[in-house]
């Protein structure tokens, strides 16, 4: 009898080990987005703390996210050469050492030093555990569960607002050193998780070791209460497609597409989630302002996971992308149009719904649009295209939000509705679908 990884992960069925996957890859998921989220909360209290501006402050923003395009671009293309596994161990280990490192930086350069690093070790641990989490599913779960994972980030945008609050009731000196300290607490735990994770069996299968991967794939049975392959199984390799390249004839219209997304819905996210914090600190629109509204924010993603994963496989891939997409330029175009308090928080509630639906939508999708062999780079190069759009919010936007916080919203209407148009390239859908 012969197999493809996925008919062999079908026999298990998502369950007790799939289940622990999570858990492990989201305990560090939300410790990747509370490093992210952290930009916008802690940027006045690092600039009171060294005598800077607020933009001059955010620059530790622009260092981050120029770390997180290097570990992207580096680290997906690594993960697909020397294994998922090795490159897990290694970045999840570099995200807790200097993202506790910065919490004691002692002036601002170091700090900025430490912010880059830590977003290189962050931005070549997004992309490879997406991979990783969807070479391990099979194909009926597997948009489900891989919104599930990107709803931890919620969790880790939550547990962040909540700690910028708690330090600001509490009256911190430095409030950014909390915040910079609870980031790197779900890495210094992760650790220790990794360990338990092997590698992926489609990746082994791809370098020729059969017998590796069968024994992954039966760890992964026995786990789910299903009995181990039979003897004499075979685990049929990767097809010639893995030879294909993100711009080569097959994939060029794929990879333009879903890159085009991924950049344009950075811009738009990052550019309201690092200014925005801010700007609702510092007195908001009426009663929506402080950090109250901001957690209020925050629990409004998780709906918008809910119906992403949802979405992802009753509706298909790319259906709900679009959908989340308009709701989010809808949201995004509502803020322009806001006369009232009433509007306003109506509208940045839409719009942390509907983004963070968006994000969850991309992350099911895009790794199943490439084949195991570039499965690692695609994901790398679609963080790393994504990690421009942050590199360019928090400098590039701000000369935009300088003329007016609601013109720079309109702006990201325009951006997301772009985003939208962009997907109409991409042919494939791929719920329920075998992965190569």
């Amino acid at each position: 009898m012969t197999l493809t990884i996925d008919e062999a992960l079908t026999q298990g069925g998502a369950g007790r080990f799939q289940q622990r996957l999570l858990g492990i890859f989201g305990l560090v998921w939300a410790a990747d987005a509370m490093q992210v989220i952290a930009i916008g909360f802690t940027a006045a209290s690092i600039a009171a703390s060294f005598g800077l501006t607020v933009p001059q402050a955010l620059q530790t923003g622009t260092l981050f996210f120029l770390g997180m395009f290097a570990g992207a671009t580096l680290f997906g293309r690594i993960a697909d050469r020397i294994g998922r596994r090795n490159v897990l161990l290694l970045t999840v280990g570099c995200d807790a050492v200097f993202g506790l490192a910065s919490v004691f930086a002692p002036d601002f350069w170091s700090l900025l030093l430490l912010r880059f690093l830590t977003g290189m070790a962050v931005g070549g641990t997004l992309p490879v555990d997406y991979a990783m989490m969807a070479e391990f599913l099979p194909p009926r779960n597997r948009g489900r569960w891989l919104v599930w994972l990107e709803g931890f980030w919620a969790i880790g945008t939550i547990i962040i607002a909540l700690t910028a609050w708690i330090a600001h009731l509490n009256g911190a000196a430095e409030p950014w050193r909390w915040i910079f300290a609870m980031a790197a607490l779900p890495a210094l735990i992760g650790i220790w998780l990794r360990l338990w994770v092997p590698e992926s069996p489609m990746y082994l299968l791809r370098k020729g070791d059969e017998a590796g991967a069968r024994a992954v794939i039966d760890r992964v049975l026995t786990a789910n209460g299903a009995r181990a392959l039979p003897q004499g199984t075979r685990l049929t390799a990767p097809p010639a497609a893995t030879e294909a390249r993100l711009f080569g004839p097959e994939l060029r219209n794929s990879s333009l597409g879903i890159f085009a997304a991924w950049f344009l819905v950075s811009l738009s996210y990052y550019g309201v989630f690092v200014w925005l914090p801010a700007e609702l600190a510092r007195g908001g629109f009426g009663f929506v302002r402080g950090y109250g509204f901001l957690v209020l924010m925050a629990l409004a993603q998780l709906p918008g996971y809910a119906l992403a994963a949802h979405g992802v496989e009753s509706w298909g891939r790319k259906p709900t992308l679009q959908i989340f997409l308009l709701l989010s330029a809808a949201g995004c175009f509502l803020f322009t149009l806001a006369g009232s308090p009433w509007l306003v928080a109506a509208a940045l509630l839409l719009m942390s719904f509907a983004l963070l639906g968006t994000w969850g939508a991309l992350y099911a999708y895009t790794p199943e649009l490439y084949p195991t062999g570039l499965r690692g780079t695609g994901m790398g190069t679609a963080s790393a295209v994504a990690r421009v759009g942050g590199l360019l919010a928090p400098s590039l936007m701000g000369q935009v939000v300088a003329r007016g916080f609601g013109l720079a919203i309109g702006v990201f209407a325009a951006l997301l509705l772009l985003a939208a148009i962009g997907t109409l390239f991409i042919r494939a859908e791929t719920r329920n679908q075998s992965i190569v």
